[in-house]
């Protein structure tokens, strides 16, 4: 999704080796770092605009008018396109290319281009030109109405979340969940074994990589973890600020 190719190992110095032997002997042109979040946006208020295409294009009219309704859905709820305007306001023959370049405009948000989440878009009004109205105005003018609505209805960013498992001996619990902390995360729960604690938490992906290298060390190798997507969660305003800036 983020465009990246991703190479996996046994560890920190394996991906190193892997690296250089790219670079020297495979003379691979490429750039190597960290993997990249692939964070979502999504809006919080209700929002209301039209948007009105009006072109001349190759010697002939073009003319698309939308009027939009957005609002927020439930976190995972995922998109919905509604329409409750009558054929005699925007006809038929145009719904599909309003719907398209409503998905065009859900692709791509206004707080740092991430794909839009979890609106609801319904169509309540707009109108036509009976000779110059065509798909490519409707389908024009439907994008620019969502990147209007995104930015009036108080848009944030979301994050990844991980379902966080490890198992650790009883003498390590504390560093271990120390560090959990201070990787913004939160634990939910912690089960005693008879020769482990199993601590179940919840942290964001971005705070998660070369985890692997620090929980051996916090453990002095005797600790282990899995982790599985989980949810979305809103961005804190000072995090958010920083993956702008980069």
């Amino acid at each position: 999704e983020t465009g990246q190719t991703l190479i996996k190992g046994m560890g920190e110095l394996h991906l190193e080796i892997i690296k250089d032997r790219m670079f020297r002997e495979f003379k691979v042109q490429a750039n190597a770092g960290k993997p990249m979040v692939a964070y979502r946006e999504t809006i919080t208020e209700p929002a209301k605009v039209e948007n009105i295409f009006q072109r001349e294009i190759g010697g002939r009219g073009h003319f698309g008018h939308v009027v939009i309704e957005t609002t927020p859905a439930a976190r995972g709820a995922g998109n919905s396109i509604e329409f409750s305007v009558s054929p005699n306001v925007i006809p038929n023959e145009f719904r599909a290319s309003v719907e398209e370049g409503l998905h065009d405009g859900l692709m791509t948000g206004v707080v740092g281009n991430y794909a839009l989440v979890d609106v609801c878009v319904n169509v309540i009004g707009g109108s036509f030109h009976p000779v110059d109205s065509t798909d490519v105005a409707f389908r024009s003018a439907s994008p620019m109405a969502i990147r209007q609505a995104a930015q009036a209805a108080s848009p944030v960013m979301l994050e990844p979340i991980m379902k966080l498992e490890i198992i650790t001996p009883e003498e390590h619990l504390g560093e271990v969940l120390g560090d959990i902390n201070g990787r913004r995360g939160r634990v939910k729960e912690i089960e005693a074994r008879e020769v482990a604690q199993i601590i179940h938490a919840e942290v964001p992906l971005a705070e998660l990589f070369g985890y692997a290298t620090t929980l051996r060390s916090l453990s002095r190798g005797r600790a282990s973890y899995t982790m599985e997507p989980c949810k979305f969660e809103i961005v804190p305003e000072t995090v958010k600020e920083s993956l702008l800036n980069r």
